[in-house]
């Protein structure tokens, strides 16, 4: 990840995260989704099925803050954010979830910079893509 033309984030085999907060988000869904991302079970096994975690092949995370998720296009020809946390309530999200990862035992998590124009490339091996969110209880 790169951040004007500097490199600010890398990483090996593991998960790129784009992360994004609605308005009703609290540190329950931070903590949920911490725990929902390091036990997910998305590598592949010796036979090939989605059996590993990334704490069980070593994993690494790249985070990257992205407002731009709760997006609404439904109506109009430019997408609503009216859902998507203020930054006075997303950037202490953003850093408790990071917090959180790095918890639980992943050795290296990197970020970008919360509101930064930012370029990842990424390789999607697999391809897997997954949108993890918690439903209202």
């Amino acid at each position: 990840m790169r951040i004007d033309g500097q490199v600010v984030g890398r990483i090996g085999h593991g998960h790129v995260l784009l992360v994004g907060f609605t308005g009703s988000d609290r540190l329950e869904e931070v903590e949920w989704m911490a725990d929902k991302v390091v036990g997910l079970r998305a590598f592949a096994d010796d036979e090939g099925k989605m059996n590993l975690s990334l704490l069980d092949v070593g994993g690494e995370l790249l985070v990257v803050s992205q407002f731009t998720l709760y997006g609404d296009t439904r109506k109009g020809r430019r997408p609503s954010f009216v859902k998507a946390a203020h930054p006075d309530q997303a950037v202490p999200l953003y850093e408790s979830f990071v917090r959180a990862l790095r918890s639980r035992g992943v050795e290296r998590v990197e970020t970008g910079e919360f509101g930064a124009m930012m370029e990842v490339d990424l390789i999607n091996d697999g391809p897997v893509t997954l949108i993890l969110e918690r439903e209202a209880e």
